[in-house]
């Protein structure tokens, strides 16, 4: 116990920050100390994180150590930047946000950019990282290896189908079990917060970058997944973009590029992405898979933890799909 990192959790009641303590108490190297709820303190993690019982014995708390060696935020949109100000952690203190508050350039205070598969060296260096968002991620590793060449010279098509618990555990109509069930529908459509992001990243790869990216988000009815296609033009052959995605992605662990088409139950529980190509015409189109709550938000932070702290970026993580 000694030898390892502590880790703090603030706003550990919902979605992300059960899956954060699911998977940190499997990590050989973290020590998780405390897990804040304004809600629940007081109440065993386990009655929250049914999950969990017998698994940990925590408690939820509603007091915060500042002389933690890494803290996660898992707390609502526009509300880790004002938790930050009233509140000083230790400077040796590692910070992982994974709400939306740090992600864009303008926003960043000193944050980078959490997506290994782009900024990997940088976030080996970091001391605070947002992580990228659900979304984003997925679409990001879709686009990225078209960018780091040059390739993205039209617009961007992109319709992408999310699970539940991406609408986060506070009740609303749309994520009401009655309403969910049986039932598809479209959202934010052109206007997702996560296209922003998106753009940066690419333009980072591809600073001539300037092209459109419409996307159309769906809501599914199944509680974790997110499965998008995106389409754009391209010059060459499906052999010869197999081959691009294959070479930028062959020092990532959780990337895979997939000879056969993918579906979601392939990486649900897991932090892998897998990716499928096919050309039709002078379109390539690109299809991805996440779980929305591994890869795409606490497995994320966890490999972003690995390399902030030295360690095998795949420690902890090695999960298997529930496939059936």
């Amino acid at each position: 116990m000694a030898n390892k990192i502590t880790a703090g959790i603030i706003g550990a009641a919902g979605y992300t920050g059960g899956e954060l303590i699911r998977i940190l108490l499997q990590h050989p190297k973290i020590s998780i100390k405390y897990c804040y709820s304004r809600s629940q303190h007081g109440k065993p993690i386990s009655s929250v994180h049914t999950d969990l019982e017998g698994d940990t014995y925590l408690y939820f708390t509603n007091e915060i150590d500042t002389a933690i060696d890494v803290v996660f935020l898992c707390l609502p949109h526009k509300e880790a930047k004002p938790f930050l100000e009233n509140l000083s952690f230790s400077p040796t203190t590692k910070i992982i946000d994974l709400s939306n508050d740090f992600r864009l350039k303008e926003d960043a205070n000193g944050f980078v950019y959490g997506l290994p598969e782009l900024n990997k060296e940088k976030i080996k260096k970091a001391t605070k990282v947002a992580n990228a968002g659900c979304f984003a991620s997925s679409i990001q590793l879709a686009l990225l290896p078209l960018a780091s060449n040059g390739f993205l010279k039209g617009d961007i098509h992109i319709s992408g189908i999310t699970g539940s618990t991406g609408a986060g555990v506070g009740l609303s109509e749309t994520s009401h079990f009655s309403w969910r069930n049986n039932n598809v529908s479209v959202y934010k459509a052109f206007t997702h917060q996560h296209i922003g992001e998106i753009g940066e990243s690419l333009s980072q790869l591809q600073p001539n970058f300037n092209s459109d990216i419409f996307f159309i988000p769906y809501r599914g009815n199944f509680t974790r997944g997110i499965l998008i296609t995106a389409y754009t033009e391209y010059d060459g052959t499906i052999e010869e973009a197999k081959e691009l995605y294959k070479t930028f992605y062959k020092n990532e662990p959780f990337t895979i590029i997939s000879e056969k088409n993918i579906h979601l139950k392939q990486v649900v529980n897991t932090n892998k992405c897998l990716i499928y190509l096919e050309k039709h015409g002078n379109k390539l189109m690109i299809i991805s898979a996440i779980d929305n709550l591994v890869k795409g938000a606490s497995g994320h932070a966890i490999q972003n933890m690995n390399l902030m702290f030295g360690f095998d970026e795949t420690e902890g993580l090695k999960l298997k799909p529930v496939a059936y």
